[in-house]
């Protein structure tokens, strides 16, 4: 049914009519050119109403490929939540797509029905994947083939980690080898997808670099043991129903369970053609941002054809977005866009990528430095004109990336040694470089922040860093900006910057690191949380997300001396499971070191069976992981197990993984199941300042890779075992550092008790122990643990020995809960995502 609504509306009764500013586009073009006009008083001026295809607020499309990788939640990309726009008056139509524009009666019609009135209309389509010609791509009845995926939105990118999750899943082809396609291929990876990329290019991003850094850059990707083939095209998707694999032109097929395709995308012009709007590459615009030979329609972002250029990088939408709110809102009618000149610099698949103007030499005169270092991944090439910098290429070596960019985007006078543009050896300083900085430059490319913002806002009064991003957003993307942020804030504040005293806070409502924290406690007595707020915060006030941090410590400084208070617990802490996405839990029953039993097998069977669980599924600790329990069936379903909890939750020590070690191995040297469960059984429930996940490997060959482990265990020829610690394999990769090579395994378990006391008393809240190996230094560690230098050994071992002798089994609640409502579903406020059942 066909309605139209809204007529001229005042804010206020009385006040005279607002115009209507319709955004069709509620992507980061779209919500950004309205935050511009909000910021230029757009709200006193205009009732202003959004559409958009997806049914979510605006989210950072950049940060896509941290979703994919798990680095990042969805929930944790969005820029501007629902309640921004009902905070602003703005009326979003999320979900609802735009079908057509009346230019002449200025309404727009909606998929919804709806038929909008406007006075003035802004165009955010944005773009979309390109899927390139090639057989099989869809299905008879039009749709995608079942395993094939574009990479562009949060849909898109669910949908790919559902499939990659789905244990028969084992092999993907990427289609694209450009910045989208690594990232797609770098995320897959992570979750334990073989990848193979296919680009139809001569080498990898060539769009950004040139042959000599796509070489480089292959090989940095190919040690991730991602799989490249370049001049290559997919002609076919091969699979009935479903994919199956991949053809090539002139190459062998290649097999996998799915397809993502990163082929590059398209400006969205449906809308604006069916509606009679100049369109060529994309909408055609003017320098106001304003639709060509139309008045009152603008357009921005990936849509928009500007002085023939589309654009697909953040950082000219932001640009243009500011120009067309001087002109939509009358605050600067004389502003123009020019255009933009482009630089990318992110991480691609865990390498730093520096890309600005050309590639290499054009002219005869054109002086091209290049620094190439294949083995260590890093490629240097800048292009230099007439003494002014016109291009560069970095790769592996960020650390010039801010002095170059400014150079660039400046036109900065350049060092008579080019070798000081790609190394600290006398060149320009950096604070040099940020002082020339032209106000309007770019600093932060995810959220539009330039030069001038961060200034104002030191001027403003944020004196540190962390106050000039809170205040502006700087460094709050992808990150890779936070150099350049700190050097600015730095400048501005002409040396009086302050360092935030907070960030050595060991949690943020105490104002006290955490030996200074650890000795009040000892001091005062204190032991519980709310005596050490009551005794150490400002005001004696309570802060809710120190609660966490300041339980964990007391615990690992008093044992069974601390007081423990439900209501500083986290929820997985408080019913000793897992919340998931939808609200319910997971229950995994404890099998120390990966072992099990019929018995143990056929109860947990039983249980799955009784209650009707939705998902059973094996973790990557070697447990049996039950899905989708309720919260007031956890106790009961406990009951029936009748296991002790196995450790899937919480800031403690988890499980430990074991391969079958030398019973049953060809290859074993030593028992690493039984050393295994030892170890489980000996810290078990162990709080620490984030999680620790430890494995036992049998021989060198490492089948319980134990070298990406907080602590990993291997046993070598002679009958000894080494120790590694700091390692880490997910959001985060890196090997970890030998502490010691010993001879038997009660060796092993002392020294893995007194590292892990030493990581539990000197580590920073949530520091994962990959972060703090590096900081502390693997000889300082073996110094203190091995060699005993600082003489705290024997005080280390007790205090372990301290909190192991205080372990309870938290499942011991089950038949009497600490409080009234520990294992009662509370009344839902908001309607929780639902998980699907397979």
């Amino acid at each position: 049914m066909t309605s139209v609504l809204d007529r001229p509306q005042g804010r206020h009764s009385g006040a005279a009519p607002r115009r209507r500013l319709v955004v069709v586009g509620n992507g980061m073009a779209g919500a950004r050119a309205v935050e511009e006009v909000l910021a230029r008083g757009g709200a006193d001026q205009f009732a202003i109403t959004m559409f958009g295809d997806e049914p979510y607020g605006n989210y950072n499309r950049i940060m896509l490929s941290h979703v994919l990788s798990g680095e990042e939640s969805d929930a944790d990309i969005f820029l501007n939540a629902l309640s921004w726009y009902r905070e602003n008056s703005i009326t979003l139509h999320a979900g609802v797509r735009v079908d057509r524009i009346d230019k002449f009666t200025k309404h727009v019609f909606s998929d919804d029905g709806r038929v909008t009135p406007y006075d003035t209309l802004i165009i955010a389509t944005g773009s979309r994947s390109h899927m390139p010609p090639m057989d099989g791509l869809y299905t008879p009845g039009g749709s995608v083939k079942n395993g094939v995926f574009g990479f562009r939105t949060i849909d898109d990118t669910r949908r790919m980690v559902q499939h990659a999750q789905q244990e028969h899943h084992r092999r993907a082809v990427v289609i694209g080898g450009g910045l989208l396609g690594l990232e797609a291929a770098y995320g897959l990876k992570s979750h334990g997808i073989e990848v193979e990329v296919v680009h139809s290019g001569g080498h990898l991003m060539n769009a950004q670099m040139g042959p000599d850094g796509g070489a480089v850059l292959r090989r940095s990707v190919e040690a991730l043991g991602i799989r490249v083939h370049t001049s290559s095209r997919t002609t076919a998707v091969l699979g009935t129903d479903r994919v199956s694999g991949v053809s090539l032109r002139d190459r062998d097929d290649i097999a996998c369970d799915m397809v993502v395709v990163a082929a590059g995308i398209r400006p969205n012009v449906d809308v604006a053609v069916l509606s009679g709007l100049p369109v060529e590459r994309a909408i055609v615009v003017d320098d106001r941002l304003m639709v060509q030979d139309e008045d009152e329609i603008y357009a921005v972002g990936e849509c928009v054809q500007h002085r023939g250029e589309v654009y697909g990088l953040v950082a000219p939408l932001w640009e243009q977005a500011v120009v067309l709110a001087n002109h939509v809102t009358g605050a600067d009618t004389s502003a123009a866009y020019l255009g933009s000149r482009t630089a990318t610099k992110l991480k691609v698949a865990g390498v730093d990528v520096a890309s600005m103007g050309l590639h290499g030499p054009e002219l005869d005169t054109d002086e091209h430095i290049v620094f190439s270092e294949p083995s260590r991944g890093v490629f240097k090439s800048i292009v230099v004109r007439d003494n002014k910098m016109v291009g560069a290429t970095l790769l592996g070596d960020s650390r010039k990336v801010a002095y170059l960019t400014q150079a660039y985007d400046r036109g900065l006078p350049l060092p008579e040694e080019r070798i000081a543009l790609m190394f600290d050896v006398g060149g320009p300083g950096e604070d040099v470089g940020v002082a020339e900085l032209d106000d309007g430059a770019q600093v932060c490319n995810c959220n539009g922040v330039s030069k001038k913002a961060l200034v104002d806002a030191v001027k403003g009064g944020c004196t540190s860093v962390s106050g000039a991003m809170d205040a502006t957003r700087a460094g709050k993307g992808c990150g890779s900006c936070k150099l350049l942020v700190r050097q600015v804030v730095e400048w501005a504040a002409d040396g009086a910057v302050e360092e935030d005293p907070a960030a050595s806070y060991y949690v943020p409502g105490i104002p006290l690191d955490k030996p200074s924290l650890m000795a009040a406690i000892q001091k005062l007595g204190l032991r519980s949380v709310s005596q050490v707020f009551t005794a150490l915060a400002p005001g004696s006030a309570e802060d809710a997300k120190s609660k966490m941090g300041l339980a964990s410590l007391l615990k690992m400084m008093l044992a069974d001396r601390y007081i423990d208070e439900r209501d500083a617990r986290f929820i997985n802490d408080r019913v000793h499971a897992n919340i998931q996405r939808d609200g319910t839990f997971s229950v995994v029953p404890q099998m120390k070191g990966g072992v099990t039993s019929v018995q143990q097998l056929r109860r947990i069977a039983d249980v799955a069976e009784k209650h009707k669980v939705p998902l059973i599924k094996l973790t990557g600790g070697q447990r049996i992981d039950l899905l989708g329990i309720p919260k007031e069936d956890l106790p009961q379903v406990w009951a029936d197990l009748d296991m002790p909890s196995g450790y899937a939750y919480g800031k403690s020590f988890r499980t430990v993984k074991t391969c079958v070690g030398k019973d049953f191995c060809r290859y074993g040297t030593g028992d690493s199941t039984k050393l295994g469960i030892e170890i489980e059984s000996r810290f078990q429930g162990i709080e620490s300042p984030a999680k620790l996940k430890l494995a036992v490997s049998g021989c060198p060959r490492n089948c319980a890779e134990s070298l990406v482990k907080d602590v990993g265990v291997v046993a070598v020829e002679g009958g000894r075992w080494e120790l590694y610690v700091g390692g880490a394999a997910g959001a985060h990769i890196r090997k970890g550092d030998l502490l010691a090579t010993v001879d038997d395994p009660e060796e092993v378990k002392l020294l893995t008790g007194r590292f892990m006391q030493y990581y539990r008393e000197q580590a920073n809240w949530l520091e994962r122990t990959y972060a703090f190996v590096p900081r502390v230094g693997i000889e300082h560690l073996r110094a203190v643990i091995v060699e005993d230098s600082e003489g705290i050994a024997a005080q280390l071992d007790a205090a372990m020995q301290a909190a192991v002798d205080s372990y309870v089994d938290p499942w011991s609640e089950r038949d009497d809960p600490l409080t009234p409502g520990q294992f009662r579903t509370s009344l839902p406020l908001t309607v929780l995502p639902q998980v699907p059942v397979r």
